[in-house]
């Protein structure tokens, strides 16, 4: 009797052990990530992997960022004529100037250059938006200055949250006819 108990406790045993595998743990199967868990680990690591190339690039233009698009400022013509003059009677320099479709202008720099100074004014207030047109008269003290010999007007643009000042694409007069 006492052989038979122990028979049947050695079957009981045995069958416990193929249930639970090899080790004797109840929940022994292969441990490993589902296809669906690989695809998303996949994806996500492209995903990064696309990020940081992506940055690479943005700050390769910008270390190579010279004001690389078209602009498109100009002074404004009515009847054939740029709106650009010089009133030497009250020290004044007035100009229309137009910006292009391609770019919103932020800002200008104005480079007065004359016979015994160069002057140089930074027009913050001079927010041309896309196909836009800004005015300005601008006062110079014409006994600091001298005779005017040329005017340079230089676009101020945002390319990637960054402020450029786009010498390429300034607008340079040198003859300049009274108002």
């Amino acid at each position: 009797m006492e052989m038979q108990r122990k028979i049947k406790i050695q079957k009981k045993m045995q069958m416990k052990k193929q249930i639970r595998g090899r080790t004797g743990k109840k929940n022994d199967r292969k441990k490993g990530i589902t296809p669906l868990m690989a695809t998303l680990l996949l994806i996500s690591f492209a995903v990064a992997l696309g990020v940081v190339i992506m940055n690479f690039g943005r700050a390769e233009m910008e270390a190579g960022a010279e004001c690389t698009m078209e602009i498109g400022l100009g002074f404004s013509v009515i009847a054939g004529e740029e709106q650009f003059c010089l009133d030497r009677a009250k020290n004044e320099l007035f100009f229309a100037v137009e910006n292009g479709v391609n770019v919103k202008v932020n800002g200008m720099v104005v480079n007065l250059i004359g016979t015994k100074k160069a002057l140089t004014y930074d027009l913050e207030d001079a927010q041309i938006e896309k196909a836009g047109t800004y005015l300005k008269y601008l006062s110079y003290p014409l006994e600091e200055v001298g005779e005017v010999r040329q005017i340079k007007i230089v676009p101020k643009v945002t390319l990637y949250e960054e402020e450029l000042i786009c010498q390429e694409k300034a607008i340079i007069l040198e003859s300049v006819k009274d108002c």
